[in-house]
């Protein structure tokens, strides 16, 4: 009769991991299928009035800067700096560089072809490239652009996360190149945010968009495995105090 119990058990079991398997796979088939849908439905509207309509958008939000001084610090002496932020800011982080001379890292995925419409319409330079995708080579082009003493700009937690966590590349870089990383962090009274891995946010018209500029950080030539992990520990703390003080001058508690 035991045995008789354990068998039904077991196959009870086994028809529960095929009818799980069986709902992942169409989880899966419909995730893809909306991301097709989304991308032909994007595309278009990037290609044609994306950077039209977000110069658009920023002219209506109300900036506000902390602590710009560091960013002035943080380009002095060298003529570029890494910029970082963390993915999902990447709209509101056009209120402060918009104008600027920069060369952004780039996912190669199809949503990262977007991108890169987009961004060249602003007169960005483009490294395509990311911690699984042709790294090494973005890495070499990124440090061409830091030896012509241009700013790179990286959104550590991208292209897929996870959120708020720091890839590897980013104080090896700061250290083979001796130029310091400025973190930002962003914070809106007002905004849209997609239903994705980075909550992206973009603000809504006539929103208060604070940017707040963190101290530089620099990299020791000699800085070994342990010294790199603690910057990108640093880096990502860093990152979200930032988004809390930012947040707190708008008078809000931060949201992801």
């Amino acid at each position: 009769m035991a045995e008789q119990d354990a068998l039904s058990e077991r196959n009870e079991l086994t028809e529960r991991e095929y009818t799980r398997s069986d709902r992942e796979r169409r989880d899966r088939s419909w995730l893809r299928a909306m991301r097709r849908a989304r991308r032909a439905v994007a595309e278009p509207l990037v290609r044609g009035l994306g950077a039209r309509g977000l110069r658009g958008l920023v002219k209506t939000w109300r900036v506000e800067a902390l602590h710009p001084e560091r960013r002035d610090r943080a380009r002095a002496g060298h003529g570029g700096c890494i910029v970082v932020f963390w993915h999902g800011r990447m709209i509101p982080a056009f209120s402060q560089f918009m104008e600027d001379e920069l060369t952004i890292l780039v996912s190669v995925s199809d949503d990262g072809g977007l991108a890169v419409d987009l961004l060249e319409r602003f007169g960005f330079e483009i490294v395509r490239g990311s911690s699984s995708k042709r790294g090494l080579r973005a890495m070499r082009e990124m440090l061409d652009v830091l030896a012509g003493e241009r700013t790179i700009v990286i959104t550590p937690d991208g292209p897929r996360g996870p959120q708020h966590k720091v890839e590897p590349g980013l104080a090896y870089l700061a250290r083979i190149t001796g130029h310091p990383i400025l973190p930002v962090g962003f914070a809106t009274d007002a905004a849209w945010h997609l239903k994705s891995w980075d909550h992206f946010t973009i603000p809504k018209p006539r929103a208060r968009v604070v940017a707040a500029f963190g101290e530089p950080v620099w990299v020791e030539p000699g800085a070994k495995g342990a010294d790199l992990a603690a910057t990108r520990e640093a880096v990502g703390e860093t990152l979200l105090a930032l988004e809390r003080e930012a947040a707190a001058e708008l008078g809000l508690e931060v949201s992801a």
